[in-house]
């Protein structure tokens, strides 16, 4: 018996799969260390990219450097990327599906990061952070409860 392919809802951007890869460790840095959600608002490219966090402070240049810091040790792990495809049901139990649009698919693609990060994707991605490279950020600034993080990959 052959196995179905899930459906899923069709993904219409061509991304770099390394800076998509960070974007992921970052969001997950950032909700560890600040306890935020996942970025609301999120632009990738391959020469620079960047993400909107909703603090209730600014950060310091410290803490800045700190995230910078943890997301390329989570790089350096050397981290398989994988994913698998779940119901909502069981996706709900593993990620927070709050940020779905309505009408997606039953079928949900889950991208893991090692043990690090887990999040419904269907964006494309490295298959190791290895594959990465260094993150650094570029530039970052804090307006009326929203943190701008813009970074590339070197």
């Amino acid at each position: 018996m052959e196995k179905e392919s899930p459906l899923l809802n069709v993904h219409n951007k061509t991304e770099y799969p390394p800076m998509h890869t960070a974007e992921h460790i970052l969001n997950r840095t950032m909700v560890n260390r600040f306890g935020c959600p996942r970025s609301r608002n999120t632009h990738i490219e391959r020469k620079k990219s960047k993400c909107d966090y909703l603090l209730s402070s600014a950060p310091t240049d410290e803490q800045i450097a700190e995230i910078e810091h943890s997301v390329n040790a989570v790089i350096e792990r050397h981290l398989p990327v994988t994913s698998e495809y779940m119901s909502h049901e069981e996706a709900a139990a593993l990620v927070d599906l709050s940020k779905l649009p309505e009408g997606v698919s039953e079928t949900l693609r889950i991208v893991r990061i090692g043990d690090y990060d887990a999040c419904a994707c269907i964006g494309q991605h490295v298959s190791n952070t290895s594959e990465v490279g260094h993150f650094k950020i570029i530039s970052h600034d804090y307006e009326n409860g929203r943190l701008r993080i813009r970074f590339k990959l070197t």
